[in-house]
């Protein structure tokens, strides 16, 4: 009696290896996209807080210009001015240089005292950048200046896949009052 396998075994014992190999490769495939977007899900998410905080840190500390040496142009007497088409905030900061934010194409952008330079990475992308409410900007009032800051940002070159997506807003005051003198 010879001991040994058949072909018919033979091949059913590959098919099953086969199966099984495929199996754990789709699951180790699965596993790194998920670990790919979790990982940009993070990058994103540090990258937008540092941003947001920056940038509401800044508001919070500008001050009056009442010499109009940073905000020109009508109308006069404001502590910020939206530019880039309500897509950019314009401030004196409380060094009394002259600040702005703004979105240039897909990344967040400052100026200040006439040096740019980019706040956000190359590989995040900024889909939305609105600044808002102007109602309280205006210094000849007596309501404190508000400024809402929102911002909706998404992961760069992650191929076909689904790439994280983030929307943060903040509401920040002035915190020096602004009173009429």
């Amino acid at each position: 009696m010879k001991k040994g396998f058949t072909l018919i075994e033979l091949m059913v014992s590959v098919a099953v290896f086969s199966l099984a190999l495929t199996a754990a490769l789709g699951i180790f495939v699965s596993s790194l996209k998920v670990q790919r977007y979790a990982l940009s899900s993070q990058q994103i998410s540090s990258q937008s807080s540092y941003i947001m905080e920056y940038m509401s840190r800044a508001a919070r500390m500008a001050k009056k210009d009442v010499d109009a040496t940073c905000i020109t142009g009508e109308p006069i007497k404001l502590n910020y001015k939206k530019t880039h088409d309500g897509q950019g905030i314009k401030f004196l900061n409380y060094q009394g240089q002259c600040q702005e934010f703004f979105l240039e194409g897909d990344r967040l952008k400052e100026n200040k005292n006439g040096v740019e330079n980019y706040l956000t990475g190359s590989n995040i992308e900024v889909l939305r950048f609105k600044v808002g409410p102007d109602g309280s900007w205006d210094q000849e009032d007596d309501e404190q200046p508000r400024v809402v800051l929102f911002l909706e940002i998404q992961g760069k070159g992650q191929g076909s896949g689904q790439r994280p997506n983030l929307k943060l807003q903040t509401a920040v005051s002035q915190r020096n009052i602004d009173i009429r003198k």
